[in-house]
């Protein structure tokens, strides 16, 4: 039986190492809470003379450890959403004019969720607008979807201040985002080309990987190089199994509809008319997001050709409009839960009939209210 006076001794030199240990670490301004494990700890005896020149015993210590981020990142890494099959649905394709062709623009969506009390998913989107703009879709069965950007809201990713009812819904937002990436491919059937702009939301996620984890910024599945590197909105929501083309470059990028009509998702905001703002500076007919609300003007000008009528619209969003999205109106209560708020944004999709190259085109705006619409005397509801 070991002795206690021994044992007794053997505590006190362990409880004294622990306690030279914990001095070096806060001696040398290491915070605890970032060391992930001590591998190897030297204790040993030096010896020095003081300034009368006599022998005095140092006790020294060495420490070997690893940061918490040896091993990779703390948070949780992101996952592709899950793989996703919508079977289309047969329906009678609206008829277009002989050489006219259809695009259906979709505004913001900003999918995305808050936590409840209880902890439940509560979405930043609005269900019922999504499920106008697929059965729109379906009803005209176009050549061409554009999306304008700001799809995802990815409010975890944003430089701004965030409450903690925001937290752990990224991996939610990009699930639901595939699952709706498939909803689209097959309203739109296998013929239409879809093509997805990058917004100032989309490009939350590279400018958080650069700021925060640089090492993981363009990473690539192992002999991809063509790739989309896996840290992306195209890679986590599958775009390429459903044939959409994804553009990034926000603000740069756009999509031509015809030689006289583009579309881009916009950076300009004007407490009067963003609409009169394009005007002032482009040159032919634009179709923008970002502003949430649904405007159009046109303007008539002189040109080498004749005059020429050019016109910039809005479609508005397809997110909720009641304060629910984080946005610079918006509040939350003392439990962080997103307060209600009349903000000033419209739901809607837009149609155009066009033709291709220097040809004509007609937009029609598709309101939505409260899952309500109605295009062409057709009645949608959600």
């Amino acid at each position: 039986m070991p002795d206690l006076a021994e044992f007794e001794s053997t505590a006190g030199q362990r409880k004294k190492l622990v306690g030279k240990v914990a001095d070096l670490i806060e001696a040398s301004g290491i915070d605890p809470e970032d060391i992930g494990s001590i591998s190897r700890v030297n204790l040993w005896q030096g010896m020095s003379k003081d300034d009368d020149g006599n022998p005095q015993v140092t006790d020294l210590v060495g420490v070997q450890l690893s940061p918490k981020w040896a091993d990779g990142p703390a948070w949780p890494v992101v996952e592709q959403g899950p793989p996703s099959v919508v079977r289309p649905t047969k329906v009678a394709k609206a008829k277009s004019p002989e050489g006219f062709k259809t695009c259906v623009v979709l505004p913001d969506i900003q999918i995305g969720y808050f936590r409840s009390m209880s902890g439940e998913l509560v979405p930043t989107h609005d269900e019922a607008a999504l499920s106008i703009a697929v059965q729109l879709i379906r009803l005209v069965v176009p050549d061409l979807v554009v999306l304008v950007g700001d799809n995802l809201d990815l409010p975890e990713l944003s430089k701004y201040r965030l409450s903690p009812r925001f937290r752990d819904t990224t991996q939610a937002t990009i699930d639901r985002t595939t699952t709706f990436a498939a909803e689209l491919r097959a309203a739109a059937g296998p013929d239409a080309s879809i093509k997805w702009l990058a917004g100032n939301h989309e490009e939350r996620l590279p400018n958080y990987i650069t700021d925060n984890a640089t090492a993981a910024f363009g990473l690539r599945k192992g002999n991809s190089p063509e790739d989309w590197p896996i840290l992306t909105v195209p890679f986590l929501c599958r775009l390429d199994e459903h044939n959409i083309d994804f553009l990034p470059g926000y603000p740069a990028n756009k999509v031509w509809i015809n030689e006289r009509l583009k579309v881009v998702h916009g950076h300009k905001v004007s407490q009067g008319s963003t609409a009169h703002t394009y005007l002032a500076s482009e040159r032919v007919s634009i179709i923008y997001g970002h502003i949430h609300r649904r405007e159009w003007a046109e303007q008539t000008r002189d040109t080498h050709e004749g005059k020429r009528t050019i016109l910039a619209m809005s479609p508005g969003c397809l997110c909720r409009t009641d304060g629910r999205v984080p946005s610079t109106k918006g509040g939350v209560d003392h439990d962080g839960i997103p307060m209600e708020v009349t903000e000033n944004w419209q739901q809607g999709v837009l149609v155009v009939t066009y033709e291709e190259g220097d040809g004509r085109f007609i937009p029609e705006q598709v309101p939505i209210h409260d899952g309500w619409a109605m295009w062409r005397g057709r009645e949608i509801t959600a």
